[in-house]
């Protein structure tokens, strides 16, 4: 059905990549750390870089999107290093994918798909599966000229349909849009079950900090490093997807849940954000996120950006904590400490500044709570029920037709229950 040049993207071991970087007025090095970038995805991936070729671009070409004359330089190198596979730093549009893969023989990826199929190889829960697997599924709606098959992830070097017509093509939208639905239906019935499991932990009162940041920032070995386990850590983009919870003991024995999250990266395609909302959708309700920077990288203040800019995006740019990380490995940094403002610096690999983090935690979270003495109306019972859903009772008395109580609750609950308030003015947790 296909020739003997296609890739399997359930195995691309036995592929190698060609990278196409494309700039315009930002300019040629930005280019290629954004290069750098997308070789470190393809290795992610199981797909080593052969090669890598810029093409400044004035204006977008509808049929290829570099232009006839790049393309030739394309097949030009393809020919002479022999790649299985030629990767996009852009998205590209259907048609521009088609003919692509028409005039050069191999199979035409770009960042999004690359980037979902690396989620699809390292999602493990349910919903992350799902999540993932819509995304894909709306990527190739537009794209099913060039499957070979229905859903089939084998890829050839033509890379479209030959001699199926429109009969063929109504079939597999048929299909593909029944995916959809279902996998929707799905999705909702996985995210009713969180959000119970949502409300559950909310009703425990225990405070959660989310860690999060850009991808291969040393989230995963700031959980370990903190709570002793063993969460994966690798080289690797997107070495975790799923959101991992653990329980952490503060410097004032408060039990806390810390949650590592999958990292952030530029470029990120908007049917990803949308997977991204998901599996970080129950840190965005944390109490806390702990933005952690690999302070050591070179394009530090342009991952801050990014991840800053996506938080806003996702509506999680609240009580926020600027974590700088691999401070062991710096030297002059004074430009991306500037930038970030206040912040706390540490080293999660030799658990470095970890008392200063724990101070922080604890200063942050005494922000969120207050102690609170009051006196209510057993009329007014719906005020109790509300105290012991969202506070943490430490008293409770009764008094004639009244209930005394100490509790801690969250500040954002606080003008509900000024006209009850006891003695003294309330106090932080």
């Amino acid at each position: 059905m296909h020739e003997d040049l296609g890739i399997d993207l359930n195995d691309p071991t036995n592929s190698a990549a060609l990278l196409i970087g494309v700039f315009g007025s930002e300019g040629a090095d930005i280019c290629q750390e954004h290069l750098d970038e997308l070789e470190e995805l393809a290795r992610t991936f199981g797909v080593p870089s052969i090669g890598r070729i810029t093409a400044h671009v004035r204006r977008i070409d509808p049929a290829t999107y570099v232009g006839s004359g790049k393309v030739q330089e394309i097949a030009e190198q393809i020919a002479e290093k022999r790649p299985t596979l030629v990767i996009f730093d852009e998205e590209i549009s259907p048609a521009q994918q088609r003919n692509l893969e028409k005039e050069l023989k191999v199979a035409v990826m770009d960042r999004t798909e690359l980037i979902l199929e690396i989620f699809a190889q390292r999602a493990h829960t349910r919903e992350a599966k799902l999540q993932i697997e819509l995304a894909k599924t709306r990527y190739a709606f537009p794209r099913l000229k060039r499957l070979w098959s229905h859903f089939s992830r084998q890829r050839a070097s033509g890379g479209f349909l030959k001699g199926e017509g429109e009969k063929q093509l109504e079939i597999d939208r048929r299909l593909l849009k029944h995916q959809l639905d279902k996998l929707e239906r799905e999705l909702k019935e996985v995210q009713k079950h969180r959000e119970v499991q949502k409300q559950q932990r909310k009703r425990s009162n225990i405070p959660t900090f989310a860690i999060v940041g850009y991808t291969n920032a040393g989230k995963s070995t700031l959980l370990n490093a903190l709570t002793q386990s063993d969460v994966l850590v690798e080289d690797k983009l997107f070495a975790t997807l799923d959101p991992t919870t653990r329980k952490f003991l503060l410097p004032n024995n408060q039990e806390v849940l810390l949650t590592d999250t999958v990292g952030f990266i530029r470029k990120l395609p908007h049917t990803v954000v949308a997977a991204f909302r998901s599996t970080l959708e129950a840190a965005l309700h944390d109490d806390i996120l702990l933005h952690v920077i690999d302070a050591s990288h070179p394009a530090a203040m342009d991952h801050f950006e990014t991840t800053r800019k996506l938080l806003d995006e996702l509506g999680a740019n609240k009580n926020v904590v600027t974590v700088l990380n691999k401070m062991d490995k710096c030297s002059n940094i004074a430009k991306i400490k500037f930038t970030v403002g206040r912040h706390i610096e540490i080293s999660a690999l030799k658990k470095e500044g970890f008392d200063e983090l724990g101070a922080i935690m604890m200063q942050e979270l005494a922000k969120l709570r207050r102690t609170i003495k009051v006196k209510i109306p057993q009329s007014d019972y719906q005020l109790v029920t509300l105290l012991h859903r969202e506070g943490n009772v430490h008293l409770e008395e009764y008094e004639d037709n009244d209930v005394v109580m100490l509790v801690d609750i969250p500040v954002h609950l606080m003008h509900k229950f000024e006209p009850f308030f006891l003695k003294s003015t309330p106090s932080s947790h």
